[in-house]
């Protein structure tokens, strides 16, 4: 300790010099644990251009819906303006008969986005098992399962869409099945050459010791595992039935009136470019949009799924 001179008594005292606290050596440190789920979660949250996308899409949804149920006119009714250019009265303009348009681009994203998520979950549905059970059990039934499948992916699309689309009387639910009827294929061939490595992994191996069914090792720990392949497809499937939907209702095989879809009134409106272009060029918009909006999300879910992304900062 270091010695003061005290000038009053001519004594020397010594001062105390406190030590300096000393944090313990053995003090503990926790890291939260994070599922994969969180992490997937997480790194699509860092993805910018999908949350914008996200976002987008989410607003087109609630304009064609929460709009559509709220706006004034119906796509039934009929107003003394014909071929009105957009005003605040009528923003996306009228037709020649007077329909507003905004409620016909409201009503057509309505079954546009109705037709592309039935075709994304029924071909998700059917192609994912279908897939699973070819990669578990490989042998004669991967081959007769994957045939047929073959035999699907060789069909010309549009051709076959078309020619059952013109049978399926224009109702949208049925142009739905078509199309997945034809793209299921697509993603039985993703789900199985996931499952395919998959099945050689140890937990497989302990569940057949612990006694577990193939049904229950399929669906419970297969298809589950291989999800993030399949939603990534699945969402790109979304965009690709729009536009098939536009193709084959611009060829007259697709929604037929009294009701609509985007497809249809960019078919109704083709001559229209230059008298009235309003008519044409905003339900074409709104197909961009949303095809464009539904592909960055899965390149979104592309990267967030990705398995070498394993970083991801607190």
């Amino acid at each position: 300790m270091p010695d003061a001179f005290d000038t009053e008594t001519g004594a020397t005292a010594q001062v105390v010099v406190p030590e300096p606290a000393v944090e313990p050596l053995d003090r503990e440190f926790t890291v939260a644990e994070r599922s994969q789920l969180q992490l997937v979660f997480r790194r699509f949250l860092q993805h910018k251009l999908a949350m914008t996308s996200l976002v987008v899409l989410a607003v087109i949804v609630l304009f064609a819906y929460v709009g559509g149920a709220l706006w004034k006119y119906g796509i039934n009714d009929i107003t003394p303006d014909n071929s009105q250019p957009p005003s605040l009265d009528h923003p996306f303009g009228t037709d020649a008969v007077g329909h507003d348009s905004m409620a016909l681009v409201m009503r057509g994203t309505q079954i546009s986005f109705q037709i592309s998520v039935l075709v994304a979950l029924f071909a998700t549905i059917v192609g994912s098992v279908w897939g699973a059970v070819a990669g578990y059990y490989r042998g004669w039934v991967d081959t007769l399962l994957m045939r047929i499948a073959d035999l699907v992916l060789t069909l010309p699309l549009l051709a076959v869409a078309a020619v059952l689309g013109h049978n399926a009387g224009g109702s949208w639910w049925l142009i739905a099945i078509v199309i997945a009827g034809l793209y299921w294929a697509n993603v039985s061939r993703i789900a199985r050459g996931v499952v395919l490595s998959l099945r050689e992994k140890e937990f497989v191996e302990a569940s057949k010791a612990l006694g577990a069914s193939d049904a229950r090792i399929i669906f419970r720990h297969l298809i589950p595992n291989a999800l993030g392949s399949i939603i990534v497809y699945a969402t790109v499937l979304v965009a690709i039935s729009i536009l098939l939907e536009t193709a084959l209702s611009f060829l007259g095989f697709g929604v037929t009136p009294p009701d609509t879809s985007l497809g249809l009134l960019v078919s109704n409106n083709q001559t229209a470019v230059d008298t009235r272009p309003w008519l044409f060029y905003f339900p074409g918009l709104f197909i961009i949009l949303i095809a464009l909006t539904i592909n960055f999300i899965g390149d979104g879910l592309r990267d967030a799924f990705d398995p070498q992304q394993t970083k991801v900062r607190a």
